[in-house]
């Protein structure tokens, strides 16, 4: 602690026009008590170094965040890029891969997936979307997802346009909604029931769960671009961390 105070002192010092030799032939003169008035008195009068530090902090905290995220998603890269039961947009060999965890019902999914149909519509033999049904907001999104992922398993040249509908939806998603959109777009609704209900489509959802439990992933949406992690609706974030995946 001692030393902790002669530096934060010696700091004080400098930035107060004194030079580091002066600070060094100070310390080991000043009692506690004094270099802890003396910084407290630096403080006082530069407040703003609270504020850059607190800055600092925030930074080094998302840091350890996205290196513990990227550790987690390097170790799990079969589960998340290559199971093959996951519905998926876009060429088996297209240069970057997207995965998305979402909810059907999260309002920052829904605002996030005009970016993945743009992407979709630029970049579409460019870029494979891997799309993880990961229902966090009750049942009405497990009920969502298991509909979908149905459809995946079922009559998968359906899907995407029923993901498109679900996503664009607004409001609640009760089973007469569900059915509503389903049908609206092709889909065969009582195929799409009947399978909703066998344990694949549970034993898929229960897996991706212990997935992004596993990944550290508490929230949607999700994205993992080539090798960048992307928390949430983060627009300018993606459209970055795709133009970097891209060479651009």
């Amino acid at each position: 602690m001692r030393s902790l105070f002669a530096g934060l002192f010696a700091l004080g010092l400098v930035a107060c026009g004194q030079g580091a030799q002066d600070a060094q032939a100070q310390d080991g003169n000043w009692t506690q008590d004094e270099l802890e008035e003396l910084v407290h008195a630096y403080i006082v009068n530069n407040p703003e170094v609270i504020e850059q530090a607190l800055i600092e902090l925030q930074r080094r905290a998302r840091q350890r965040e996205q290196s513990s995220l990227f550790e987690s998603v390097e170790n799990s890269s079969a589960a998340l890029f290559e199971d093959p039961r996951d519905p998926v947009a876009g060429p088996d060999d297209a240069a970057v891969t997207i995965v998305e965890f979402f909810d059907y019902k999260c309002g920052f999914c829904r605002r996030s997936h005009e970016w993945v149909t743009d992407v979709l519509d630029e970049h579409g033999d460019q870029v494979r979307f891997v799309f993880k049904e990961f229902p966090v907001l009750g049942p009405e999104s497990v009920e969502a997802s298991r509909a979908a992922l149905a459809v995946w398993r079922t009559q998968p040249e359906r899907y995407l346009a029923f993901h498109d509908a679900m996503m664009g939806s607004s409001g609640p998603l009760p089973s007469a909604r569900i059915d509503d959109l389903a049908e609206d777009s092709g889909v065969n609704v009582e195929t799409m029931r009947t399978e909703m209900e066998s344990e694949a489509v549970s034993d898929h959802i229960a897996e991706i769960r212990a997935l992004a439990q596993n990944i550290g992933i508490t929230g949607t949406p999700f994205f993992i671009v080539g090798d960048a992690v992307i928390p949430g609706a983060d627009i300018a974030g993606l459209e970055r961390a795709l133009g970097e995946a891209l060479g651009g």
